[in-house]
């Protein structure tokens, strides 16, 4: 199928498409703890659904120790053919009213821009109406082998990594497809091709043994939430680069967003300039970053006269492609045990270790999406990395070591603002990514049976 057909097909396919992403942006399928179950269920059971209706006929709920269940399918392509492995995940992030949204986040709305706003409609039921339409383009007849995987808790603690170890013939093939990505700018072609880590801990420190009143000891008697502030601190130096020594480090050599475009979208308050120095792809996607996540001391409601004997921080540090999350941590922990003003007790818990991930892009898999995604585009195809991490990603390369990764997806990171308000997606980059995603089959069947 040439390039002219499947762009027709695909044009033909996007209300109907449009219509599937309402009905699963309508669906608020939160999987994270607290909230109802049903709903994430009911979004397994329509996703299901979805995908048995375009080809998928023995898809099927994977059975699982603990939380929601993967979907899982296969449909075997010509003999001969290349297998390859879609992904997506069906799952989103919570939409809390104090975020902020401008329309019900489980609406899918089409504002006057174009774009269609709802919890989850870039990330990731994008992606999966991506996936819907490749197979649909094809009439459930793709030109390869394809599998499917669909996680269903990607957005919070994953049991997928588990299931892969203990399933690991149902995830051999040659080609992973990961729409869950996206460009830098619709309609600006690139494909992702690192993804830092996140390691993270909770740091406790401690100055006093019980409450004092703020008039009587402030002053000479330390209170642990400015000594906490002071230690937080240190993790900086005066530009905002992190400063902790053995943190791995390194420069960005692929395409880059402008500080003007990055600002725009990051939606800083007036006054504000961006932390830290260099390109802003190298700040974003191969050099560390650290942000204190959560904070638990007494609250404002709840105050009171007295000096604050222990506050404790969350910290969330991205780590660049090619390190040891272990030893980032340790670099990290050290720091923090080693920094405390005035003598303060620090204690450091150790909570994640999420390794980063690298592409290879030398490899006939990697060239094929290139072409197809220049193709679909009208645009040669450049690299991009993300700063957001999969770990999954490294258990399926360790787990199907030949394979290749293709990363990509509707997901702008101009204007998606994925995880908070106003989550939206373009419907062209849709439309763009189910003919990249339609031509990267069509390449891979030809090479294979060219060879």
């Amino acid at each position: 199928m040439d390039l002219t057909e499947i762009q027709g097909r695909t044009s033909a396919l996007m209300p109907s498409l449009l219509d599937q992403l309402e009905q699963l942006v309508a669906i608020p399928s939160v999987a994270f703890p607290g909230y109802p179950a049903e709903p994430v269920h009911q979004m397994a059971a329509t996703t299901l659904e979805l995908f048995r209706a375009v080809g998928f006929a023995d898809a099927r709920l994977m059975e699982v120790p603990t939380g929601y269940p993967p979907i899982y399918a296969e449909l075997p392509g010509p003999a001969g053919s290349p297998t390859v492995l879609l992904y997506a995940h069906y799952d989103v992030q919570p939409a809390p009213e104090d975020q902020g949204w401008t329309s019900d986040p489980w609406v899918a709305t089409r504002k006057e821009d174009g774009r269609v706003y709802g919890r989850g409609a870039a990330d990731d039921k994008g992606g999966l109406a991506c996936h819907l339409g490749t197979m649909q383009v094809f009439d459930g007849r793709p030109p390869c082998t394809v599998k499917l995987v669909l996680e269903g808790m990607e957005e919070t603690e994953s049991n997928l990594e588990a299931f892969v170890v203990a399933h690991p013939e149902l995830f051999q093939c040659d080609v992973f497809v990961v729409c869950d990505m996206g460009n830098l700018a619709a309609g600006e072609p690139v494909l992702t091709t690192a993804l830092r880590g996140d390691v993270a801990c909770v740091v406790t420190v401690r100055t006093l043994e019980h409450p004092l009143h703020s008039g009587v000891f402030g002053g000479p008697a330390p209170d642990a939430m400015m000594a906490l502030a002071r230690l937080l601190a240190t993790l900086h130096d005066d530009q905002g680069d992190v400063a902790v020594a053995g943190v791995s480090t390194g420069e960005w050599t692929g395409a880059d967003l402008s500080a003007e475009d990055f600002e725009a979208s990051a939606d800083l308050v007036d006054g504000v300039r961006l932390s830290g120095t260099g390109p802003v792809g190298s700040r974003l996607w191969s050099r560390p970053s650290v942000s204190a996540i959560g904070i638990d001391m007494t609250s404002i409601a709840g105050s009171s006269n007295v000096l604050v004997p222990e506050a404790s921080a969350k910290l969330s540090m991205r780590i660049v492609p090619g390190s040891d999350p272990v030893q980032e941590l340790d670099a990290l922990v050290h720091h923090l045990e080693t920094h405390a003003p005035y003598g303060a007790q620090v204690e450091v818990r150790r909570t994640k270790e999420a390794p980063p991930f690298r592409c290879a892009t030398d490899g006939p898999g990697y060239d094929a999406a290139r072409a197809a995604l220049a193709e679909a585009y009208g645009a040669p195809a450049g690299e991009a990395g993300s700063g957001g991490s999969i770990p999954l990603l490294r258990t399926l390369q360790e787990t199907c070591p030949g394979a290749e990764f293709v990363l990509w997806g509707p997901e702008d990171v101009a204007k998606s603002r994925i995880h908070a308000s106003d989550e939206s997606v373009d419907p062209d980059e849709i439309e763009r990514m189910v003919v990249a995603q339609a031509r990267l089959l069509v390449h891979l069947a030809e090479r294979a049976a060219a060879r």
